[in-house]
């Protein structure tokens, strides 16, 4: 495998992020998280605006807010405001932030497009490796905190009575969703990875006789965009990442058709 091959690179990286997003977008499903990946996700621009105005690594920056964003979000869920519309306020206010932000640095050339719906061939291989450690980083959190994660997400009282901390499942899940968004960022673009979080699951839910199973499947409908995404938007010369995301959507369509014919 020639890694100095940027269709190599590209087909890696799509699979790291798909390896991370899936599982995590699992409960992003089960919880009606929908929103909450959106805001997080949409955050990361204001994230890429802090690094390079601090000269930080972008993954840095884009994982700071992000964390940030998320941990906001947990604090503020289910107080004055409901739960929907503070999701949505934050989800575009953080991605307009972010594009404000973004516009006052007349002397860092940057091309928003690569950032907004990302730019998967022009991966490096020290992007690569980033992906692959968040992606081996969010895996690490998700099997570690599987049961526990499970059990807060199907009844909090009972998690609780089992003397499983819901906030601090909540808390893993926050994190992990951090550092998929900021894997994720050169890949698919802040406003795509949401999209790669709950399609791929959303996807494997018809199919599925068990969460496990669910989360197995979800891996391997993202892994079959992302390298079908790559193949495709070369043949069709395309954007590459809302091409994954086009695929993924067409998995989507096909799950729920075999669902309905089978009643």
């Amino acid at each position: 495998m020639n890694l100095d091959d940027f269709l190599v690179r590209a087909a890696l990286a799509g699979l790291g992020v798909a390896t991370a997003a899936a599982p995590l977008g699992c409960f992003v499903v089960w919880r009606r998280m929908a929103y909450f990946g959106d805001a997080t996700s949409h955050a990361a621009l204001l994230g890429v605006a802090l690094a390079l105005a601090s000269d930080l690594p972008i993954f840095a920056g884009v994982l700071a807010v992000a964390l940030a964003m998320a941990l906001l979000l947990t604090a503020m869920s289910g107080r004055r405001v409901g739960s929907d519309a503070l999701l949505g306020v934050m989800a575009h206010g953080a991605l307009a932030l972010g594009l404000v932000a973004v516009s006052f640095l007349p002397q860092v050339r940057v091309d928003l497009m690569s950032y907004l719906v990302g730019d998967i061939l022009a991966v490096s291989r020290a992007d690569l490796g980033l992906v692959w450690a968040g992606a081996a980083a969010v895996l690490a959190l998700v099997v570690w905190r599987w049961s526990a994660l499970l059990a807060t997400t199907l009844s909090p009282d009972m998690a609780r009575a089992s003397g499983v901390d819901p906030k601090r499942e909540q808390l893993v899940l926050t994190l992990a969703l951090a550092i998929t968004v900021a894997a994720a960022i050169k890949v698919v673009g802040a406003l795509l990875i949401a999209a790669l979080l709950i399609i791929p699951a959303a996807a494997a839910r018809p199919l599925a006789r068990t969460p496990e199973i669910m989360a197995l499947m979800a891996i391997g409908v993202g892994a079959f965009a992302a390298l079908g995404g790559v193949w495709l938007s070369l043949l069709l010369d395309t954007p590459t990442g809302p091409t994954i995301v086009s695929l993924a959507a067409g998995v989507f369509a096909l799950t729920q058709t075999v669902q309905a014919l089978r009643g």
